[in-house]
């Protein structure tokens, strides 16, 4: 049996590859399934194509770059991730997945309130959620919390620093009095 999706223009979270390094291949096409707009730095735009990825949007290319037909190009003179964010913020997108070597969501927390971000480094997955945020899952997934403000929790026992794990499977929720909890669940 099969089954046919239809997928409307920007419900799907678009794909930003600021820096690629070794983030697993196997996991970055379950992130391209549904075919997002896919936005590469510069940087990354041969190894992507080299993956052999259409790539949609090229951040600061060089002038004697040569694309991939239909490629358009965003040229800034700030910041590539806040120039990415500004522009799909702009074209009305809702959702971000983000590949970095760093997680650096709580520097982007200005954009939060306006479109959903997900970074992915090649060990873990991180964004802010709101309080009551609610979710299932197996015993012994990790979390790390970086612990800006109190919070409570269930289902969570912490270990060393900033580390959590989950103790039975089941849902694990989140409240507390910030605006937003950043966490990261290891890959």
């Amino acid at each position: 049996m099969s089954s046919h999706h239809i997928v409307r223009e920007k419900q799907e979270p678009a794909l930003y590859i600021h820096h690629l390094g070794e983030f697993d291949e196997d996991f970055l096409g379950q992130l391209l399934e549904w075919s997002p707009t896919l936005i590469v730095n510069s940087t990354e735009y041969e190894k992507a194509v080299s993956l052999g990825l259409k790539v949609d949007i090229v951040v600061n290319p060089g002038p004697d770059y040569s694309f991939q037909e239909n490629t358009k190009a965003i040229t800034t003179r700030t910041n590539e991730l806040d120039a990415v964010l500004d522009y799909l913020i702009s074209e009305k997108y809702h959702a971000v997945n983000l590949i970095d070597s760093v997680s650096n969501l709580k520097e982007l927390g200005s954009y939060i309130s306006e479109i959903n971000i997900v970074v992915f480094t090649a060990t873990a997955k991180s964004y802010a959620v709101k309080s009551g945020f609610k979710v299932w899952k197996p015993k012994d997934t990790i979390y790390h919390i970086e612990v800006l403000a109190y919070f409570e929790t269930s289902n969570l026992r912490q270990l060393e620093d900033e580390s959590f794990v989950v103790i039975n499977d089941g849902f694990v929720e989140f409240t507390f009095n910030a605006p937003y909890l950043f966490i990261s669940e290891m890959l």
